[in-house]
Protein backbone atom coordinates (compact mmCIF):
# COMPACT_ATOMS: atom_id res chain seq x y z
CA UNK A 1 0.00 0.00 0.00
CA UNK A 2 1.57 3.98 -0.65
CA UNK A 3 2.08 5.58 2.09
CA UNK A 4 -0.59 8.88 2.31
CA UNK A 5 -0.16 12.08 0.91
CA UNK A 6 0.06 14.92 3.06
CA UNK A 7 -3.66 15.60 2.35
CA UNK A 8 -4.93 12.40 3.67
CA UNK A 9 -2.64 12.79 6.71
CA UNK A 10 -4.17 14.48 10.15
CA UNK A 11 -1.80 17.09 10.79
CA UNK A 12 -1.13 18.95 13.43
CA UNK A 13 0.40 21.97 14.24
CA UNK A 14 3.65 20.52 16.28
CA UNK A 15 3.68 23.77 19.01
CA UNK A 16 -0.24 24.61 19.30
CA UNK A 17 -1.59 21.05 18.24
CA UNK A 18 -4.45 22.86 15.89
CA UNK A 19 -5.48 20.29 12.97
CA UNK A 20 -4.53 21.99 9.12
CA UNK A 21 -8.27 22.91 9.02
CA UNK A 22 -8.22 25.29 11.60
CA UNK A 23 -5.46 27.56 10.28
CA UNK A 24 -4.37 28.90 6.82
CA UNK A 25 -1.13 27.34 6.49
CA UNK A 26 1.23 24.98 7.73
CA UNK A 27 4.74 24.96 7.40
CA UNK A 28 6.55 21.29 7.11
CA UNK A 29 9.64 21.06 9.28
CA UNK A 30 10.97 17.36 9.59
CA UNK A 31 8.49 15.33 10.89
CA UNK A 32 6.78 18.25 12.13
CA UNK A 33 4.45 21.56 11.43
CA UNK A 34 3.99 24.90 12.51
CA UNK A 35 1.16 26.99 11.54
CA UNK A 36 1.28 30.51 10.33
CA UNK A 37 -0.47 31.64 14.07
CA UNK A 38 2.81 30.21 15.82
CA UNK A 39 4.99 31.74 13.08
CA UNK A 40 3.49 35.13 13.82
CA UNK A 41 3.78 34.76 17.29
CA UNK A 42 7.69 33.72 17.03
CA UNK A 43 8.30 36.52 15.09
CA UNK A 44 6.64 38.88 17.48
CA UNK A 45 8.30 37.67 19.91
CA UNK A 46 11.77 37.92 18.18
CA UNK A 47 10.85 41.26 16.97
CA UNK A 48 10.64 42.04 20.79
CA UNK A 49 13.58 40.52 21.98
CA UNK A 50 15.53 42.36 18.95
CA UNK A 51 13.90 46.03 19.89
CA UNK A 52 14.82 45.55 23.57
CA UNK A 53 18.46 44.59 23.11
CA UNK A 54 18.77 47.45 20.31
CA UNK A 55 17.86 49.88 23.10
CA UNK A 56 21.28 51.66 24.73
CA UNK A 57 21.92 51.03 27.76
CA UNK A 58 21.32 54.97 29.07
CA UNK A 59 17.64 54.37 27.33
CA UNK A 60 17.34 51.02 28.38
CA UNK A 61 13.43 50.37 29.61
CA UNK A 62 13.44 49.24 33.34
CA UNK A 63 12.36 45.17 33.06
CA UNK A 64 9.00 46.28 34.53
CA UNK A 65 7.67 47.74 31.60
CA UNK A 66 9.31 45.38 29.41
CA UNK A 67 6.09 43.75 27.21
CA UNK A 68 5.87 40.10 28.71
CA UNK A 69 6.72 36.99 26.09
CA UNK A 70 4.66 34.07 26.32
CA UNK A 71 6.46 31.54 27.61
CA UNK A 72 6.09 27.14 27.27
CA UNK A 73 4.93 26.29 30.19
CA UNK A 74 7.09 24.23 32.09
CA UNK A 75 6.04 21.28 34.32
CA UNK A 76 7.72 22.74 37.68
CA UNK A 77 5.39 26.25 37.20
CA UNK A 78 2.32 24.11 36.37
CA UNK A 79 -0.31 22.90 38.88
CA UNK A 80 -1.30 19.12 38.40
CA UNK A 81 -4.28 20.46 36.49
CA UNK A 82 -2.27 22.07 33.79
CA UNK A 83 -0.21 19.54 33.39
CA UNK A 84 -2.97 16.59 33.26
CA UNK A 85 -4.64 19.46 30.44
CA UNK A 86 -1.22 20.00 28.61
CA UNK A 87 -0.66 16.28 28.23
CA UNK A 88 -3.15 15.27 25.22
CA UNK A 89 -1.26 18.14 23.34
CA UNK A 90 2.02 16.89 24.03
CA UNK A 91 0.67 13.25 23.41
CA UNK A 92 -0.79 14.62 20.10
CA UNK A 93 2.13 16.29 18.90
CA UNK A 94 4.48 13.04 19.77
CA UNK A 95 1.90 10.74 17.58
CA UNK A 96 1.69 13.24 14.50
CA UNK A 97 5.46 12.98 14.38
CA UNK A 98 5.54 8.96 15.03
CA UNK A 99 2.80 9.16 12.73
CA UNK A 100 4.89 11.03 9.60
CA UNK A 101 7.95 9.02 10.74
CA UNK A 102 6.11 5.99 9.47
CA UNK A 103 5.04 7.74 6.11
CA UNK A 104 8.84 8.52 5.33
CA UNK A 105 9.33 4.77 6.30
CA UNK A 106 6.47 3.74 3.53
CA UNK A 107 8.01 6.14 0.96
CA UNK A 108 11.83 4.27 1.18
CA UNK A 109 9.67 0.97 0.92
CA UNK A 110 7.41 2.04 -2.01
CA UNK A 111 11.15 3.01 -3.40
CA UNK A 112 12.73 -0.23 -3.04
CA UNK A 113 14.63 0.33 0.21
CA UNK A 114 15.65 -2.32 2.22
CA UNK A 115 14.56 -2.73 6.46
CA UNK A 116 18.54 -3.21 6.55
CA UNK A 117 19.11 0.42 5.29
CA UNK A 118 16.05 1.63 6.93
CA UNK A 119 17.25 -0.03 9.97
CA UNK A 120 20.84 1.66 10.09
CA UNK A 121 19.35 5.23 8.75
CA UNK A 122 17.61 4.42 12.26
CA UNK A 123 20.17 3.28 14.78
CA UNK A 124 18.33 -0.11 15.05
CA UNK A 125 17.99 -3.45 13.39
CA UNK A 126 16.38 -4.22 9.83
CA UNK A 127 13.99 -6.69 12.33
CA UNK A 128 13.64 -3.69 15.23
CA UNK A 129 12.83 -1.50 11.59
CA UNK A 130 10.64 -4.40 10.05
CA UNK A 131 8.39 -4.53 13.32
CA UNK A 132 7.65 -1.15 14.25
CA UNK A 133 6.93 0.02 10.68
CA UNK A 134 5.58 -2.71 8.42
CA UNK A 135 2.41 -3.26 10.23
CA UNK A 136 3.00 -7.23 9.43
CA UNK A 137 2.83 -9.40 12.70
Amino acid sequence: MPAPSLAEQDIRCSFCAKPKNEVAKLIAGAGVFICNECVQLCAEMLKEIAESEAAPAAQSVPTAELPEIPEVPWPDAMTDEEILDFLPRIASVGAQVDANLKVWVERLRDRGVTWARIGAALGTTRQSAWEKFSGEE
